[in-house]
């Protein structure tokens, strides 16, 4: 299908689309059985910070110089907040030298881009909880600027759903083969909001889950119901859109359109 995709789709996509976190937390209500409060992990050297911030797919990380910095306990506040962030802290010189802090800093760390993100000293001393949450909420998605030029493949399936995590896994293990190449984003049915987002590909909510590939430079894309999301399923739909197999709708609106001209 070749249309414009209006600016407001795109503000949808930020706003209310999330990109795939390695684990989904969700928020539970409070019991016996709850696990405990989520605590920064403590990184005391570079190859632990390394696979830290690789294994995550946002990580926001405290760096400083020492513990009794006010700024920690604001650390702290926040990590309940973000299920789905990895919060890791360092005092080890070394660690710090590796990222280039020589202060007191916080970065997050996004592997869909690679990106490392610094608040430094200035910029923290008299941070509160609010404005580092607003920092984390904000820089946990990329910038509208840069998803112009890419292509985004969206799962588009209800959270609440019995396959939810077992599709999750695959698509998850799936982003990795295509990482710097698509943009894996989560489209939540059981939101009424993202309706607008289904109908514009043409989707019944019947037909979910789907994937959708969307190509922004030149508005191309293509869908494919699916009851269950394999790495495979996942791989040969990206594969196969990245050679130029263009989407089947297309095709199948040309072969329509000669028939009505013969």
């Amino acid at each position: 299908m070749q249309a414009i995709l209006p600016r407001c789709l795109f503000l949808l996509f930020l706003f209310t689309c999330k990109l795939p976190p390695d684990v989904v937390a969700e928020i539970q209500e409070p019991s016996d059985d709850s696990p405990a409060p989520q605590e920064p992990v403590r990184l005391t050297d570079v190859p632990e910070a390394v696979e830290f911030i690789a294994a995550a797919e946002v990580a926001l990380i405290g760096f400083f110089q020492d513990l009794e910095t006010p700024t920690v306990s604001v650390f702290h506040d926040v990590v309940q907040n973000f299920p789905d962030v990895a919060f890791g802290i360092s005092t080890d010189p070394q660690v710090l030298a590796h990222y280039n802090i020589t202060g007191n800093a916080i970065s997050l760390f996004r592997l869909v881009d690679n990106q490392q993100l610094d608040l430094e000293s200035e910029a923290i001393k008299n941070i509160d909880a609010n404005k580092l949450s607003r920092f984390i909420e904000i820089n946990s998605l990329r910038l509208v600027t840069e998803y112009s030029p890419v292509i985004h493949l969206l799962l588009m399936m209800n959270k609440a759903s019995p396959e939810y995590e077992e599709n999750m896994h695959s698509y998850q293990k799936a982003a990795k083969l295509f990482q710097g190449k698509i943009l894996f984003i989560l489209v939540d049915s059981g939101i009424k909001e993202n309706g607008k987002v289904i109908s514009y590909f043409k989707l019944k909510m019947s037909e979910l889950p789907a994937l959708v590939i969307y190509r922004t430079l030149d508005d191309k894309w293509d869908t494919l119901p699916t009851a269950e999301v394999s790495v495979e399923l996942v791989q040969n739909f990206c594969d196969g859109f990245l050679k130029g197999n263009w989407p089947r709708e297309n095709d199948e609106s040309e072969e329509k359109t000669q028939k009505v001209e013969l």
